[in-house]
């Protein structure tokens, strides 16, 4: 189901963002926003529906129903491939600097013909903004620190997030053809690195023309930049650009083991197979023939899975998140590789919220349903506290919840977690009184306001959130967002031995707008003994298959399942808790 409805969700949510750009109206751009939340919302998989009684869902009205229709039978949806077409090339990448709206960035595209966030700055730097109607210096400086936040060293390269979906749904349409035998994306997407410079993706297919023609003909293609027999690179509509590479089925598990890097990785592996006489390339592993003679022909040791390949190599199979140069290999030629932790083995979410949150977009009941669907163990919704005044519930809020919680555990074996998202003041202070933050189940504490403050105080804040006894993990540790702000200045080595001393566990936020705690912090706080959540911070049903992006962090960091708290059963669970409130109470 939640692939499905995913799929069509960010197609509806793309025709809000394009019609915004566009200029159309905001009850319109509305309108489709409100059809992505019903579509994100509903309880069923949405291509199991008969298409006559897809306007009789909730939320989903004729018109609506006609798009879904015709996603699900034709692969598109023909007003998102005009309004993509209409869409200048390069407005879309002006919205990423924070701050800057699609009606702003219109207005600039359109009066200066800017198209990149370089050619902004440039802008920015002649004082040219401040010169259109209605903008101004402080627009002009808003602009500037935007600019400044997500990195220019980082303009030639997009957020995770921004790529998974147009890689998934180029492997969705390759995955349609006959000629297809396996389809996956590769490169630092695969290894879920946060930010990406393009999108690889491979394809096992003894017949590579039909492969490479409906890989140009996509709907996401704006412009095909080379094409030959088996590689294909073109440039996408959200101005990504994407390669193709077919691979012979008897080469798959090679050509995925090289491109999927990393580049150092690569090396490190390469260099093992040179010192066993072997040459490794993305057609296989093969061992050099001792006649050098130009006819002499090499044997093919390994290449059919990754797997062999590893084996061949005298190495246990590096997982992808895990291929950095940062120790695997040698970790791997030593059988001393941590078994990292995977998705199967998570119990449950301990980070959600329901729209008791006045940002929570589902109900309890469908987010408690969405969590039952995942066959989960537990589920805490962690809607957020009184102290956020525009999103907050407050604590006669919060007794009313738990009646509502109280019935749905009647209906379910998901053990539902009455739980609250505090936030942490700039002295370390929580919403609510002691008394009533010990009645919940689980607490995570989070930092939502005064961001920029010292390091000092930032560090002293969380750490005095941690001495609590309800407060069990802190949320989105950093509280960067991949290519809008980077995280907070922290002390990470104090944040980490206070998290230790009082038996509070740290997230990694699976947001892939977040991945917060990052792979490289969630392995020093491995390597210092602290325990981990793996979380979703879920505000709608769909967000709940990030966890997947989580996991593959947490293995970024080497994590094992024993370091991750979620996988531990409900009795594991609560014990941790108890543990915390025996050692502060």
């Amino acid at each position: 189901m939640a692939w499905t409805n995913e799929e069509l969700s960010g197609r509806f949510r793309e025709i809000a963002e394009l019609l915004q750009l566009s200029g159309a109206d905001r009850f319109r751009v509305r309108a489709y926003e409100r059809a992505a939340d019903a579509i994100t919302a509903a309880r069923v998989d949405l291509a199991a529906v008969p298409r006559g009684e897809l306007a009789e869902l909730s939320g989903i009205g004729t018109s609506t129903a006609k798009k879904i229709a015709e996603y699900l039978d034709d692969g598109e949806i023909a007003m998102l491939v005009e309004l993509r077409e209409k869409v200048p090339a390069g407005l879309r990448e002006l919205t990423r600097v924070p701050g800057l709206g699609p009606k702003t960035a219109l207005q600039i595209h359109t009066a200066l013909g800017i198209d990149s966030v370089a050619a902004l700055g440039e802008a920015v730097a002649e004082r040219r903004i401040r010169e259109l109607p209605g903008l101004g210096a402080k627009t002009e400086d808003n602009i500037r620190d935007g600019i400044r936040r997500i990195g220019a060293k980082d303009t030639d390269r997009r957020p995770a997030a921004d790529a998974i979906a147009v890689a998934e749904e180029l492997c969705a349409l390759l995955r349609r053809l006959p000629e297809a035998h396996e389809v996956a994306y590769a490169g630092s997407l695969r290894r879920m690195r946060e930010t990406v410079g393009d999108i690889d993706i491979l394809v096992a297919s003894a017949h590579p023309q039909p492969v490479a023609e409906a890989f140009r003909r996509s709907p996401l293609v704006r412009e095909v930049l080379a094409s030959g027999d088996t590689k294909t690179t073109v440039m996408t509509v959200r101005d990504l650009q994407a390669d193709l590479r077919v691979v012979a089925p008897e080469a798959w598990g090679a050509a995925l083991v090289y491109f999927t890097g990393s580049k150092a990785h690569n090396i490190r592996i390469r260099e093992r197979a040179v010192r066993r006489a072997l040459t490794l390339n993305e057609y296989g592993l093969f061992r050099r023939p001792d006649d050098e003679a130009d006819d002499a022909v090499s044997e093919r040791v390994a290449s059919r899975t990754e797997a062999d390949v590893y084996a061949a190599l005298d190495l246990a199979e590096v997982p992808p998140p895990m291929r950095e140069d940062t120790g695997e290999v040698e970790a791997a030629a030593a059988r001393a590789l941590p078994a990292v932790v995977t998705l199967e083995q998570l119990r449950g979410d301990l980070h959600g919220h329901s729209d008791w949150s006045g940002d929570g977009k589902a109900t309890l009941d469908e987010m408690v349903e969405a969590a039952v669907a995942r066959r989960y163990a537990y589920w805490a919704v962690t809607d957020h506290a009184e102290d956020l005044t525009m999103n907050g519930v407050t604590r006669a809020g919060m007794v009313k919840r738990r009646a509502v919680i109280a019935r749905l555990q009647e209906e379910t074996s998901l053990r539902i977690l009455d739980g609250a998202e505090l936030n942490i003041a700039i002295d370390g202070g929580l919403d609510y009184d002691r008394d009533f933050l010990l009645t919940f189940d689980w607490c995570v504490a989070s930092v939502h306001t005064l961001m920029t403050r010292p390091e000092r105080e930032q560090t002293a804040r969380i750490m005095a959130a941690m001495e609590h006894p309800a407060v069990h993990a802190i949320g989105h540790p950093t509280g960067r967002k991949i290519g809008k702000r980077p995280g907070y200045d922290l002390d990470f080595d104090a944040i980490c031995e206070a998290a230790r001393e009082t038996g509070t566990a740290l997230e990694v936020n699976a947001s892939p707008r977040r991945l917060d705690l990052s792979g490289e912090m969630v392995r020093r706080a491995v390597e210092a003994g602290v325990s981990l959540t793996i979380s979703c911070d879920a505000h709608t049903v769909g967000d709940l298959g990030s966890m997947r992006y989580g996991v593959a962090t947490a293995q970024r960091g080497w994590a094992r399942a024993e370091d991750v708290l979620n996988t531990r059963d409900l009795d594991g669970l609560l014990a941790f808790t108890a543990a915390k409130r025996e050692r502060w109470s």
